[in-house]
């Protein structure tokens, strides 16, 4: 199979850890036999350096052109520590996110048992733990008008705006989502309060009998937000507004027991972008310590969503599995004898190609 891939490396350890991403990739391409094609875009604080633009035109059409786009981080420290700056790396992936429809933020939230010391629940409650939240990225009360303070400052409002479209879209590729796993979606709102959650509860309850093999419940946010620490395991897909995800993704992300861990997508009615949900860290960047793992698994993703190669995909979850138990791993998560961010993919890359070619 030929697919194209857009690489927008980005700022901090995003170009070190997307690269290992690209080592792995073209392991699965070897082993399977697949071709993928690359081309490499500026993003965040690379592309205002060079362009003053943090999402530029060039970047924009070659993430349009493209089947699927592997991104790294944004951030640096000149320009967040500069309250004057007038253009700022995080306003490129808010406009990558507008401008490509990125309607849907996925977050996969698994439990491995070489890490369960590291999580701060305890390790009963890790057990089983393998869940994915769909967050509705583009709509609600972050984007809802009008907004604003009042004349004295002394008050300020906002609006939570949600159309039965915007529900119904997200909602659909939570049911197809829970088809191909467990079987079971939780729509997470605030329905005993809120106008906008009962018609997310209305429009999602309405939608359910054409997934007769899904079952569907319900859940307020604030319930769903003690069960993920108490019963973690409990969830297999949740589906949820822009706010409640965002804070309820963050919240599950410490469950892994590292952010190293966590691969994302965000997907689109044309195109997915995938990352890892760490961010920047400029302090490591070009020192090889940092942790290539959320990059490679949100690869790994990639496969899957946007290309239907779940064989592909499994293979690299497995390898990952794999160094983990071995305990080959970068300093985040072995302190006495860490391995350096190219040795870990390297390792990676080399394992899903051991593992292709021992089954046949």
């Amino acid at each position: 199979m030929q697919k194209h891939i857009a690489v927008l490396p980005g700022d901090g350890i995003g170009p070190e850890v997307t690269e290992q991403a690209l080592e792995v990739l073209k392991a699965v391409e070897q082993a399977f036999g697949h071709q993928f094609s690359y081309t490499h875009a500026l993003v965040g604080a690379a592309a205002i350096d060079a362009t003053g633009n943090p999402f530029p035109p060039e970047t924009e059409q070659a993430c349009r052109e493209a089947d699927a786009i592997l991104f790294g981080a944004i951030g640096h420290p000149k320009y967040d520590n500069d309250p004057k700056a007038k253009v700022r790396p995080e306003q490129g992936l808010l406009a990558m996110r507008r401008k490509l429809g990125l309607f849907a933020n996925l977050r996969p939230v698994q439990s491995y048992p070489a890490l369960s010391d590291m999580s701060p629940l305890k390790n009963d409650r890790l057990e089983g733990v393998d869940l994915v939240v769909f967050r509705e990225l583009t709509g609600g009360i972050y984007f809802g008008e009008p907004r604003g303070r009042s004349e004295n400052g002394e008050s300020a409002f906002d609006t939570c705006l949600y159309s039965k479209a915007e529900i119904e879209r997200i909602a659909k590729l939570a049911f197809e989502a829970a088809q191909r796993r467990r079987k079971k979606l939780t729509l997470v709102d605030k329905a005993n309060v809120l106008a906008t959650s009962r018609l997310w509860r209305e429009t999602v309850k309405a939608m359910a009998p054409a997934y007769p093999d899904v079952t569907l419940d319900f859940m307020f946010v604030d319930n769903a937000a003690m069960k993920l620490i108490q019963q973690p395991a409990y969830f297999d897909v949740i589906v949820t507004e822009n706010m409640f995800g965002d804070i309820l993704t963050d919240e599950a992300s410490v469950i892994t027991g590292s952010l190293g861990m966590l691969p994302s997508a965000s997907v689109g009615d044309q195109v997915a972008l995938f990352e890892p949900i760490h961010g920047s860290y400029p302090e490591a960047a070009g020192q090889s310590r940092a942790n290539p793992m959320a990059a490679i698994l949100s690869a790994a993703m990639l496969l899957e969503y946007a290309f239907g190669m779940a064989e592909e995909s499994q293979a690299i979850n497995q390898a990952v599995e794999q160094v983990l138990a071995e305990g080959f791993l970068t300093e985040d998560l072995n302190r006495t004898n860490p391995q350096t961010t190219q040795a870990v993919g390297s390792r990676i890359a080399a394992l899903v190609k051991e593992s292709v070619a021992a089954k046949n």
